[in-house]
């Protein structure tokens, strides 16, 4: 049986993977960074917008399997340093309604592309309505 496998239409992959893999009951979505857009061409973003660039990245990868930030279960945040740790905050509160999903973050020594934050997530599939 193969991977069913979403690609996001605004963003490349910086390596052999695939923006998000059904897993049937969940949906497993690959960290995104600023930098990952198809139009990118090399300029340095600070953190605020690096984290809303993620999230655009993410919301367009999370379209293509018809589902939104609602149906999040778990994120993963990298960052490069805790300095950054409120003002990913600052952004992130607002792509998330309560209750907020499960989160981790942690501080990494660095990410691709030069990026100093990269996030992914889990979705839980809706339940359909017959």
């Amino acid at each position: 049986m193969g991977r069913k496998a979403y690609t996001g239409q605004s963003m490349t992959s910086s390596g052999p993977y695939s923006h998000g893999i059904d897993a049937g009951e969940f949906i497993y979505f690959s960290g995104q960074t600023g930098y990952n857009g198809a139009d990118y061409d090399g300029e340095k973003y600070d953190i605020h917008t690096q984290t809303t660039k993620s999230f655009h990245y993410l919301k367009d990868a999370l379209s293509q399997a018809n589902v939104t930030l609602d149906d999040v279960v778990k994120v993963n945040v990298y960052l490069t340093g805790m300095k950054y740790f409120e003002e990913m905050n600052a952004v992130y509160q607002t792509m998330f309604n309560e209750p907020f999903p499960a989160r981790t973050c942690v501080a990494v020594y660095e990410l691709p592309l030069g990026a100093d934050v990269e996030i992914e997530c889990i979705v839980k599939k809706p339940q359909s309505v017959e």
